[in-house]
C-alpha cells in the first residue's frame, strides 16, 4: 500500500504535449513577436525557421508590436513578417499565424466594428497573407458595447479573413459579455501568467479556461527575463529556480517556463527571445519533471508565504 505522504513528490506536472486551439494543433511553445523589428529579413527567417523547426508553431503578432523592442513604427513586426513570408512563402503553411488588434498608443483602446475590420485588413496587408489564423482583441475598450465587437468578429470570420476568435487581458465579466452576443467560439484567453505573477491561479481565469475548452495563452512566462535575472523578486524564489536547475541539469528559464507548463489548463507559453540558439534550446524544457510538491514549493517561495 502507498503511503500517502508520498503522494506529490513522484507525478511529473509538466505536459510537453501539443495543444489544439479550434481545431488547430500547436506546440506547448509559441513565438512571440513583440521583438521581431528592424528590417533584416533574412534573420527573421531564420529565427522564425528555427522555432518551426522545433515544434514552435504558433506565431504570435500584433498591430501593435514594433513600437518598442528597437522598432520604430505601429505595425513593423507584422510588416517584418509580411517579407519573410513573401520571401519563402512555405513557412506560412508550417504555422498558425495569430495577431491582435485594438490598442492604438495614445488612445488607448478601440475595439468598435469600423475600427477592427479597418484594422484587420491593415494586418493582413502588413502579413501579406490572405487571412490570419487566430485573431484576438488585445485589450478590452470599455467604452464599445460587446455586441458591436462581436458582430465585427463574426463578420470576419464569416468573411474568411479570420479563423478563430480569441481574447487578451480580459477579465471573466467581459469575457463573458463577449461571449454571450458571439456566434464564434472563443478559442483563446492570452493574459501574463508566471512565476512573478500568480493571480491567474485564483482569480478565475485558468478554471474557465479548463470549463470552455479555451485555450490559454501566457504571455512574459520570464516575467520580462526576471526570473533569469532575478532582479526585483525575492531571493527564496530565485534559490529555489537554482535548486530544481541543478537537479534538471537546466537553466532557470527551463525551470520557469516549465512552471507555467504544469498548470492542468495546460498553457501555452509564449517565449520572446529572437536569439536562434536560445529558440532551439527553448524545447529542452519539455522534458523537465516538477512534480505537485516542486510547484507549490515554487509558489510559496514566490509570494514568501505558506500555503494553509
Amino acid at each position: 500500500m502507498s503511503n500517502a505522504t508520498e503522494f506529490g513528490k513522484s507525478e511529473n506536472l509538466v505536459d510537453g504535449a501539443a495543444r489544439q486551439i479550434g481545431g488547430k494543433t500547436v506546440g506547448a511553445l509559441a513565438f512571440g513577436c513583440w521583438r521581431l523589428v528592424g528590417d533584416d529579413v533574412a534573420d527573421a527567417t531564420n529565427r522564425i525557421e528555427t522555432a518551426l523547426d522545433n515544434g514552435i508553431n504558433l506565431i504570435d503578432n500584433a498591430d501593435v508590436y514594433g513600437l518598442d523592442w528597437g522598432g520604430q513604427a505601429f505595425g513593423e513586426s507584422e510588416t517584418l513578417l509580411g517579407k519573410l513570408l513573401a520571401a519563402a512563402p512555405a513557412l506560412r503553411d508550417r504555422m498558425v499565424l495569430a495577431s491582435k488588434g485594438s490598442i492604438i498608443p495614445g488612445i488607448p483602446y478601440v475595439a468598435s466594428a469600423d475600427y477592427l475590420n479597418a484594422a484587420v485588413d491593415a494586418s493582413l496587408a502588413r502579413l501579406q497573407s490572405e487571412h490570419i489564423d487566430l485573431y484576438q482583441i488585445h485589450r478590452p475598450d470599455m467604452f464599445t458595447h460587446p455586441a458591436e465587437t462581436a458582430a465585427a468578429l463574426d463578420g470576419l470570420v464569416q468573411a474568411g479573413k479570420i479563423g478563430m476568435v480569441g481574447i487578451s487581458n480580459y477579465t471573466q465579466a467581459q469575457e463573458d459579455a463577449l461571449r454571450h452576443f458571439m456566434k464564434a467560439p472563443l478559442v483563446s484567453l492570452q493574459s501574463e501568467y508566471s512565476l512573478a505573477e500568480l493571480k491567474m491561479l485564483r482569480d478565475g481565469s485558468l478554471d474557465r479556461c479548463m470549463a470552455n475548452d479555451t485555450a490559454f495563452l501566457a504571455w512574459s512566462p520570464l516575467a520580462g527575463g526576471r526570473l533569469v535575472s532575478g532582479e526585483g523578486l525575492r531571493p527564496e524564489l530565485m534559490q529555489k529556480i537554482d535548486d530544481l536547475a541543478a537537479r534538471e541539469n537546466t537553466d532557470r528559464a527551463s525551470i520557469a517556463l516549465a512552471f507555467v507548463l504544469a498548470h492542468p489548463s495546460r498553457p501555452i507559453a509564449i517565449i520572446g527571445s529572437q536569439n536562434a540558439a536560445r529558440i532551439e534550446a527553448a524545447p529542452k524544457t519539455l522534458s523537465i519533471t516538477l512534480t505537485r510538491q516542486d510547484v507549490y514549493a515554487l509558489i510559496e517561495a514566490a509570494e514568501g508565504v505558506s500555503l494553509p
